[in-house]
């Protein structure tokens, strides 16, 4: 779950994207590695955004509610209610079903309750936490800290910066010691799909971070390995559901 324009639920992160930025919003890497923390608050007048996909999972804690938006394979469309108050980790990519229990497909382009996934005493004693503090997302995180750090898997954060850097997805399989069947089987678990279609999102959100720079959207097709211009635009467009110059300039 990545960055939506203006933020509903999930504003942006180091391995995603956003189409705007808002003043209520607030992020930082979290102390443990494999997550950053995110706060924000919701003006009077409500916000809807569009959230675009990251590779990333969020587990965000929304006026006493504990929420967990999945990994997406697509732009999700989001509204927030006037003054709501978000709290929130995002994992990177990996990082989260295995914090959570629970296989990345099974959460995949999801928004589901905490205590769908967990049983209710353990929720409740998490909500409890974060209630009685000063700061929600301080507190998540501390109560986090332990199955994050079981949760850090430097095979998995290299198969991350593999993909992230455009190698080709049949050279990450050898470079693991996996055939391609058994690389997205396991990307699957871990990313909630296979590496083609992480190393698609995570190619749009480095490509769109650089054209947020000033470069023009043919030098960034060029940089990304998009065979041109309108390569790039269709690739978005699939992704986000609009071009990249609504992203832009939104």
């Amino acid at each position: 779950m990545s960055a939506p324009d203006p933020a509903p639920a999930a504003p942006a992160t180091a391995g995603g994207s956003t189409a705007a930025t808002e003043s209520g919003y607030r992020q930082w890497r979290a102390a443990v590695p494999g997550a950053t923390l995110w706060t924000r608050r919701v003006g009077p007048a409500g916000s809807t955004g569009r959230i675009l996909p990251d590779g990333c999972l969020d587990l965000i804690a929304v006026d006493g509610e504990l929420l967990v938006a999945g990994p997406d394979t697509r732009a999700q469309w989001s509204t927030s209610p006037p003054g709501a108050r978000f709290a929130a980790v995002r994992f990177d990519p990996g990082v989260g079903p295995a914090v959570l229990g629970v296989p990345g497909y099974e959460l995949r382009d999801a928004r589901v309750p905490l205590a769908a996934l967990w049983p209710a005493h353990r929720v409740r004693a998490l909500a409890g936490r974060i209630a009685g503090s000063a700061d929600p997302a301080a507190a998540l995180a501390a109560a986090l800290a332990e199955p994050l750090h079981a949760a850090n898997d430097p095979a998995l954060r290299a198969l991350v910066a593999e993909l992230r850097r455009g190698t080709p997805v049949g050279a990450v399989a050898a470079e693991s010691y996996l055939s391609e069947r058994q690389l997205h089987r396991r990307c699957r678990d871990a990313f909630g799909y296979g590496p083609k279609t992480l190393a698609r999102i995570l190619r749009m959100n480095r490509a769109l971070d650089a054209a947020r720079t000033g470069r023009s959207l043919v030098q960034v097709a060029a940089a990304f390995g998009y065979a041109d211009q309108a390569h790039l635009t269709r690739d978005v467009r699939a992704l986000t559901g609009v071009p990249p110059s609504t992203l832009l300039t939104g």
